[in-house]
């Protein structure tokens, strides 16, 4: 036996050409007669069996399914869909990107704030040292030392200008 039926063609819902049965021709006068015949051999030849199905009613279940992956629309706008899906990727991909530069600047960012404050206590530890009080009083605990402080007032060196 036939693996579709009797009387469905591989198209669902279209009857085989050679099962097709004439109906009875519509009454018509003899002028139209060569009319009528003319179109209807015109719709004849231009049915084909390869002719896209008609329109459906899209349901979720269709859609849910994948049945609307395999519809002509689909199928024609391949390309469209491949380029969606490249911008869905690249999207995703710039963002992470941009998400682990935004990660390393903060890092960087809190590391150029502690280096300001050391580099700042290390300023002032040092203004601390060369202070002259602090100096005289180093130079007071180390008797050893040869330098000691000068008892003389300093003077100004006048250099006249020609």
């Amino acid at each position: 036996m036939d693996e579709f039926d009797d009387k469905q063609s591989p198209v669902v819902g279209r009857p085989r050409p050679a099962e097709q049965k004439p109906g009875p021709e519509p009454a018509a006068n003899a002028a139209d007669e060569g009319q009528g015949v003319d179109a209807l051999q015109a719709i004849r030849d231009s049915a084909r069996e390869d002719d896209p199905k008609p329109a459906q009613s899209l349901t979720l279940f269709k859609v849910i399914g994948g049945e609307i992956l395999t519809a002509d629309i689909i199928r024609k706008q391949i390309w469209l869909w491949v380029l969606v899906v490249m911008f869905t990727v690249f999207y995703v991909a710039f963002r992470y990107q941009c998400q682990l530069d935004m990660i390393a600047i903060d890092k960087l960012e809190k590391e150029l704030e502690d280096a300001k404050y050391k580099a700042l206590s290390s300023s002032s530890a040092l203004t601390e040292r060369c202070r002259e009080s602090h100096i005289l009083e180093m130079l007071r605990a180390n008797k050893d030392s040869l330098l000691h402080p000068s008892e003389q007032p300093p003077y100004i060196i006048n250099i006249p200008e020609e």
